[in-house]
C-alpha cells in the first residue's frame, strides 16, 4: 500500500489525484481548508478503494503542514509521495496586480509548497526513500500575457523543484513537476473572484482533471523530472526555448485578460 498526502485536495486536480490513487488501493492523507468539502472528497477516496485521511490545514502555516504530515505517519507508519498541489491564480497586467493580492499568490503557491514538501523531505530522508511531486503549470515553463503574477508563483515552484531534484539526484528520493495546461475545475471562478471581475475564456487547449490524474498517478509508479499531462504542450516549451520572440507572438492568443 502506497502511503500519498495531497495538499488542496478539496477539489480539482487534488481531488481527482486523490480518488484516481484510491483506485490502485492507496492510502491517502488529504488537506485543504474547507472541511466539508474536504470530507466528501474522503468518502469519495474510500469509496474507490484507499483509506482517507482528511486533515483541515493551511498550506501557508508551517505548523500546519508539519502537522499534516506527521499525521499520515502516524496513521499510516510512513509517507511514500506528497503531492503539492494546493494553489490558484489571479488574472491582471502586473501594474494592476496589487501588492496583497501578490503576497497571497506567494503565500499560498510558492510558500504553501516549500512548507509541504520540507516537511516530508524530513520524513523522506529519514526512512531512506520518497517522492516530492510539485503541482505547477504549463505558465510555469512559458508565461502568457495577463497571468504574469500567477506564473512568477509557478515558475518559483519549478526552480524549487529543480534545485532540490539536482540535490537528491542519485538517491531514493525523487522530485516530479506536473505541468498542466488550462484544467476544467473551480479553478477559474477562483480566479474570477480573486481577481475582482469576469475573465475573458481564452484560446488554448484544455483537458479534465481525470487526464492530470492519470499523469501524475503514472509519474508515481515510474518516477520522472516533468510530467506534461496535455504531450502536445511541451511544443510550446522547444518553441519559447528556440525562438522566444516569436512565442511571444503566439502566446498572445493564450491571454485570460479581466473584463473591466
Amino acid at each position: 500500500m502506497r502511503v500519498v498526502a495531497i495538499t488542496g485536495a478539496s477539489a480539482g486536480i487534488g481531488r481527482a489525484t486523490a480518488v484516481r490513487l484510491a483506485r490502485d488501493g492507496a492510502a491517502v492523507a488529504m488537506c485543504a481548508r474547507r472541511r466539508e468539502m474536504l470530507e466528501a472528497a474522503a468518502r469519495d477516496v474510500d469509496a474507490a478503494g484507499g483509506e482517507a485521511l482528511p486533515i483541515v490545514a493551511d498550506v501557508t502555516s508551517v505548523d500546519d503542514m508539519e502537522r499534516f504530515v506527521s499525521a499520515a505517519v502516524d496513521r499510516f507508519g510512513r509517507l511514500d509521495v506528497i503531492v503539492c498541489n494546493a494553489g490558484f491564480g489571479i488574472a491582471g497586467t502586473i501594474d494592476d496586480i496589487s501588492p496583497d493580492q501578490m503576497r497571497k499568490l506567494v503565500d499560498i503557491n510558492y510558500m504553501g509548497t516549500f512548507y509541504a514538501a520540507r516537511a516530508a523531505l524530513r520524513v523522506f530522508r529519514r526512512q531512506h526513500h520518497g517522492h516530492v511531486v510539485i503541482i505547477s503549470s504549463i505558465v510555469g515553463k512559458r508565461g502568457v500575457p495577463y497571468m504574469g503574477a500567477y506564473a512568477a508563483t509557478k515558475f518559483a515552484q519549478v526552480g524549487m523543484a529543480e534545485c532540490l531534484r539536482a540535490e537528491v539526484a542519485g538517491s531514493p528520493i525523487h522530485v516530479s513537476v506536473v505541468y498542466p495546461v488550462s484544467t476544467e475545475s473551480e479553478f477559474f471562478d477562483v480566479m474570477s473572484r480573486e481577481t475582482g471581475t469576469a475573465i475573458t475564456h481564452a484560446f488554448g487547449p484544455r483537458q479534465d482533471t481525470s487526464i492530470v490524474a492519470d499523469a501524475i498517478a503514472r509519474a508515481i509508479e515510474r518516477p520522472v523530472p516533468e510530467v506534461f499531462p496535455h504531450f502536445q504542450s511541451r511544443a510550446l516549451v522547444w518553441l519559447n526555448t528556440m525562438a522566444p520572440g516569436l512565442c511571444d507572438r503566439v502566446v498572445k492568443r493564450f491571454g485570460r485578460k479581466p473584463v473591466r
